[in-house]
């Protein structure tokens, strides 16, 4: 929940001191969001609505969620029922997708639980995230035809990415450009529009819907980039470290640190292209990780982007809402400093 001192793990609790009306305003709107998820995964047989409800019940960080009810609140008197409708059709889309994405990751564990595809097989999981996404666009429809498009649009970006992750660049491309361009079509895309989504409840004008779509893209993409350093340099997180390292999935220290053409980088670019099932081995590469420069760089880029963030929120109106808008870009810094 919100609250004015900035926690790593929740990004609701990266928004810094804020009013307390506002607080407890903001509070009230993510617990009735939290009860609506738990409603729209119910289902006609129990063995549906448990398999539904798996990953929510799970917890999360309901980032989406958030910036919906943050720049749904940049009006003084939004439609708060509205607001809610809004953030389910992010969260469960988002949901949804988790479920596709543990099938063709072949994860065995999401926030902690077994996956859904472990637990009962790929086919249960991948119809349960299209019952998810069937949910998600019935709520959306109460909300108007351009709420429909936008999350078409950019459901249908979020897939493009996904493609693009599975495929891996084309021969010759820049391995960090395509990694950014996958981020921002797989993550940025639907927190974008989760932003739009508060903005289109609060009646914001053009101009103002603008900077809260890039506002979004970017800091989504902030808030990703922050995960990949605390992949690698998590001790103090409570997070494993070394989960995408072990399992070689590409992150931003790492793809940093592959454009090194120092010799002394030898055993760690080896060790990136190895096998890190054992632990010494993981607990090798992660050493050397954290000892090199790119870690430092990756800080920066964070650092660099979350400034960008903050100064496309310039259009907004002042106020509570966009002090919390602003005060996220702090947080994802924070977590990843």
């Amino acid at each position: 929940m919100l609250s004015g001192v900035p926690v790593a793990t929740q990004p609701a609790d990266l928004v810094g001191d804020l009013p307390g009306d506002f607080v407890e305003r903001v509070n009230g709107l993510l617990e009735r969001i939290e009860e609506g998820l738990a409603e729209a995964a119910v289902a006609e047989t129990d063995f549906v609505t448990e398999a539904a409800r798996h990953i929510i019940q799970a917890g999360g960080k309901r980032f989406r969620p958030l910036l919906v009810v943050l720049a749904g609140l940049i009006a003084e008197e939004p439609d708060e029922d509205a607001i809610v409708r809004a953030a389910l059709v992010m969260e469960l889309t988002h949901v949804a997708s988790l479920y596709h994405d543990d099938v063709m990751d072949e994860a065995e564990l999401r926030r902690g639980a077994p996956t859904a595809n472990r637990r009962w097989d790929n086919t249960v999981a991948i119809l349960v995230g299209d019952f998810l996404f069937s949910r998600a666009s019935s709520i959306v429809s109460t909300l108007g035809t351009d709420y429909v498009r936008l999350q078409s649009d950019t459901f249908a970006r979020l897939v493009q990415g996904q493609i693009a992750e599975t495929r891996g660049p084309l021969p010759g491309a820049d391995l960090l450009d395509h990694y950014l361009n996958v981020l921002a079509d797989k993550t940025g895309s639907l927190i974008a529009a989760s932003a739009i989504f508060g903005g289109m409840v609060a009646g914001a004008p053009r101009p103002v819907l603008d900077a809260l779509a890039a506002y979004g893209e970017e800091i989504g993409v902030v808030f990703q980039l922050s995960d990949d350093i605390i992949d690698i340099d998590s001790d103090s997180s409570g997070k494993t470290p070394g989960t995408d390292l072990r399992a070689g999935v590409p992150t931003l220290p790492t793809l940093l640190a592959r454009r090194s053409s120092d010799a002394g980088d030898a055993r760690l670019l080896s060790l990136l292209d190895a096998d890190l099932s054992a632990e010494a081995d993981l607990a090798e590469a992660l050493g050397l990780m954290r000892a090199h420069p790119a870690m430092t760089e990756a800080r920066d880029e964070v650092t660099r982007r979350a400034e960008v963030a903050r100064s496309l929120l310039d259009p907004l109106p002042e106020g509570p809402a966009k002090a919390a808008l602003s005060a996220l870009c702090d947080g994802v810094i924070s977590r990843s400093s």
